[in-house]
């Protein structure tokens, strides 16, 4: 099952760029710029990784970041995560990041978006792997912090398809953004929230509702509202569930509890993700494979959270096919 779950040729819908960054690479980036860690060893800052909720990981989090300065930083940032991708194919991706993060060190926008764009284009050219950015908002700060953030980064316009909002979800309702979103979507942009991980059910309301989404990122927290599940379901708005995240950060205490394949069973549509890989303990494969050992997948089930994800990316309906074509020809050939 592992070898199968590997070789699934799979797209990836919600995972945050600088949660890729593994110990090895902000020990080097921190030498390249001169940066004091307050850790000695890559063994220290795994040690760290054990986290207890959404805060610890997000102050990590901020702290690992800070190892990026310059363009070429970003570039390894993205290559070493599209490398990671090509050993467990992942053929097709839609990774976040997180310019706030970055301009608030006094790191130019162009800096961030020029670094991951050029990996991107290599990700297509070398490994054959497609994908489209996502610029999102950290939700902890305000809307107007936001809304300056997405004039910065117009310039580039070009080099993302869609606005997200992460970070910090408890106090932070997506009400909090619709102004900001609504400008966005004004200028083409598509909408995507995180909702229903930390926050309620009724969190997920108003990121449809209000900031009109064609993504909720997690969600999970949708089991408890039937209206909710029900609408959803009809709807067939896309879920990015992320379960070693969802565990890791206690929003279930073990895999056997999680609701993801319950959800998949009532016809949400579902898709698997890796949150921040670095820090929650795998990457795509990984996942899969948490799920087939916690909640027993089956290979009929990992072919249709696969199958979801290529119909939920943000591509042409021509791309959309020959995503599912590679799929269906891996299906019929799969042997061993």
């Amino acid at each position: 099952m592992e070898h199968f779950l590997n070789s699934l040729p799979k797209a990836e819908l919600h995972m945050h760029l600088e949660g890729s960054l593994e110990p090895e690479l902000m020990f080097e980036l921190a030498r390249r710029n001169n940066i004091e860690l307050p850790y000695d060893t890559v063994d220290q800052i795994r040690a760290a990784y054990n986290f207890g909720n959404l805060q610890d990981f997000l102050d990590l989090y901020y702290q690992g970041a800070a190892v990026l300065q310059t363009e070429q930083d970003f570039y390894d940032l993205t290559w070493a995560y599209l490398k990671q991708c090509e050993t467990q194919n992942v053929i097709h991706t839609e990774p976040f990041f997180d310019p706030q993060t970055h301009t608030a060190r006094g790191i130019d926008i162009g800096t961030v978006i020029r670094g991951i764009d050029q990996a991107l284009q290599h990700g297509r050219e070398q490994l054959g792997i497609s994908s489209r950015l996502i610029l999102c908002f950290l939700r902890h700060l305000s809307e107007d912090d936001a809304a300056l953030t997405l004039e910065q980064a117009l310039p580039y316009r070009q080099h993302f398809v869609a606005v997200g909002l992460d970070s910090s979800e408890a106090g932070h309702p997506p009400a909090k953004f619709q102004r900001v979103f609504d400008k966005a979507r004004s200028l083409g942009l598509l909408t995507v929230a995180h909702a229903g991980e930390e926050g309620p059910p009724e969190y997920i309301w108003q990121a449809l509702d209000l900031l009109q989404v064609a993504r909720i990122d997690h969600g999970v927290r949708a089991s408890e509202d039937p209206a909710l599940i029900e609408r959803l379901v009809r709807e067939q708005t896309p879920l990015t569930v992320c379960p070693l995240s969802n565990v890791r950060l206690r929003v279930f205490d073990k895999m056997s509890d999680h609701n993801v394949l319950e959800l998949l069973q009532q016809g949400l549509r579902i898709t698997i993700n890796s949150d921040d890989p670095a820090y929650f303990g795998g990457y795509m494969g990984e996942n899969f494979l948490a799920l087939h050992q916690g909640l027993s997948l089956t290979r009929a089930q990992a072919i249709q959270l696969s199958r979801n994800a290529f119909d939920s990316a943000f591509v042409s309906d021509d791309e959309k096919a020959a995503l599912q074509a590679r799929l269906d020809n891996f299906v019929a050939h799969y042997r061993k």
